[in-house]
């Protein structure tokens, strides 16, 4: 599958962005819905690290405690799209941010970048003043 991710953008601190990962080709048999997707982000000179997930069959969630209670992530299969939400942005919160997505992720593994085989090329999300 590949996945298109959008939204990002040049903010404030205190703004909100919605980011949009939008997924094409999906593996035959396997429908966007099949699919658990990962938020990442990659700040300058740090790590890759996980944001949030959603998973595939019970739409259940996953929060970095950094952002819980300020992003909010979503799906809508019919339009093959996942979102992230982004309220309260804070500077810290500046990176590229990534989708990823991958079948049969087990709820334990979903917030591993591991556990994710497709990339989109990523959002940059800059909150300054």
């Amino acid at each position: 599958v590949q996945l298109q991710a959008s939204g990002g953008g040049l903010v404030q601190p205190g703004g909100s962005l919605r980011l949009s990962c939008a997924a094409s080709g999906a593996v035959s048999g396997f429908s966007f819905d099949y699919y658990a997707i990962g938020w990442f982000r990659q700040a300058p000179g740090k790590e890759r690290e996980v944001v949030s997930c959603i998973g595939s069959s019970d739409g259940s969630t996953f929060y970095i405690d950094f952002v819980r209670g300020r992003f909010t992530i979503s799906r809508d299969d019919a339009k093959n799209t996942a979102y992230l939400q982004l309220n309260s942005l804070k500077p810290e919160d500046t990176a590229v941010y990534y989708c990823a997505a991958g079948l049969r992720i087990i709820v334990s593994m979903i917030r591993f970048s591991s556990s994710y085989d497709n990339w989109g090329q990523g959002t940059q999300v800059t909150v300054s003043s």
